[in-house]
């Protein structure tokens, strides 16, 4: 059997991009997926620590034509509840950057990765699918649907919600639903977006903008799961027209020039990120509504969590317990943070909305909370780091 370092299953954007990166750091590595299905219509908005992680793989003058960069984010409240929070702006230079991020479509940016997959003299593609994972040995043995087996070091699970690698692992998970389901769909539009992002935040759920390349934008628009059935079911002209309305007609006559599709929205959180020679990274280990573009940057950070573990000599056989204390703080206030926000916008308990209106009163009248949120955003930890900073230099001053 073929023996390799490591392996990744799944070859979504997640998996795709651990396979490059776990590969330069000049381990053997196998990707692992059957080809490709149908062409991903969404987008990915990647900040700016995640773009790091881009440019060091060598990506970025590639994908950047289709990209557009996210210099000024902003959240209007569009609940029409007693008590509104006022809109609140987040500007990139308040931080020293001329972008937040950048959004990015999924299908060019997932054909980017296949073709770099291939050419990476460290990675071998394998199409094919995982049938079976054995993690009794002192390597792991993989048997795939094309006939063959081999064998690793350290198996990637990127294989998705449904994960084989997790359940062969045999780590368990905790689920929970939403009563929302998610449109997204691409559009043009008259007025320029000036590379801003506008979130509307509604009783059903999130209506987000994003710029695109031009005067093009992407929505992730939560709705209802009838009302985002019928949302779908609308000829162009009748959903270009609703769009607008609902954007206030803040970009002009909107023109929707993609299908709009829909999913239903859930969250998940394994209760282990990594076990034995076995780690998750990605919809594998963690998932949760599309707020605040959070999905695949922490996606990202896992990655580059299991690099930072890697060192240079064997892989250890206890790598997932490491990798699992490494990114547990991280994943999990992330995932309570956008469970939160998304159920604070769901209910009708009066004290809830006071409570969210007051927060985001208090980010648009307090310049130094805004900038510290900003700060935690594109680095998380950084705020507690910041906090903890200021406040040893305030002490020892007193004590001078």
């Amino acid at each position: 059997m073929e023996h390799y370092e490591i392996v990744v299953v799944g070859a979504g954007l997640a998996g795709s991009l651990a396979a490059l990166a776990l590969a330069d750091t000049g381990r053997s590595v196998a990707l692992v997926a059957p080809a490709a299905g149908r062409a991903d219509g969404r987008t990915t908005a990647l900040m700016d620590r995640s773009l790091d992680l881009v440019r060091k793989l060598g990506l970025w003058d590639r994908i950047a034509p289709s990209a557009a960069p996210l210099a000024s984010m902003r959240i209007i409240d569009a609940t029409n509840r007693l008590l509104r929070a006022p809109t609140v702006t987040f500007h990139a230079p308040e931080v020293g950057l001329d972008a937040f991020g950048y959004n990015i479509p999924n299908a060019p940016f997932l054909s980017l990765l296949e073709t770099e997959a291939e050419s990476r003299p460290s990675l071998t593609r394998i199409v094919a699918s995982l049938t079976a994972i054995d993690f009794a040995g002192e390597r792991v043995t993989l048997v795939l649907d094309n006939g063959h087996s081999i064998t690793a070091d350290l198996v990637v699970g990127a294989d998705g919600r449904k994960s084989g690698v997790r359940e062969a692992a045999g780590i368990e998970v905790r689920n929970w639903s939403y009563p929302q389901s998610a449109v997204v769909l691409n559009f043009a539009h008259q007025m320029p977006h000036q590379n801003i992002s506008t979130e509307f935040h509604t009783p059903d759920g999130p209506f987000t903008q994003v710029p695109l390349p031009g005067s093009r934008s992407s929505l992730v628009w939560v709705r209802k799961p009838d009302d985002a059935a019928a949302t779908v079911a609308l000829s162009a002209d009748a959903l270009s027209d609703l769009v607008e309305r609902r954007m206030q007609s803040m970009l002009g006559k909107v023109t929707i020039d993609s299908a709009a599709q829909s999913f239903p929205l859930s969250g998940m959180a394994a209760k282990s990120f990594g076990k034995g020679r076995a780690i998750l990274i990605g919809e594998a280990a963690h998932a949760f509504p599309p707020i605040g573009a959070q999905g695949l940057n922490l996606s990202l950070r896992d990655i580059m969590a299991a690099v930072s573990l890697l060192g240079s000599s064997a892989i250890p056989a206890d790598f997932g317990q490491r990798y699992d204390r490494k990114r547990r703080a991280d994943i999990l206030t992330r995932t309570v943070s956008v469970d939160l926000l998304n159920r604070s916008l769901l209910s009708d308990f009066l004290p809830v909305q006071m409570l969210r209106a007051a927060g985001m009163q208090a980010l648009a009248s307090v310049p130094p909370l805004r900038n510290l949120m900003m700060h935690e955003g594109l680095n998380p930890g950084s705020a507690i780091k910041s906090f903890g900073n200021s406040l040893r230099e305030k002490i020892s001053r007193q004590r001078a």
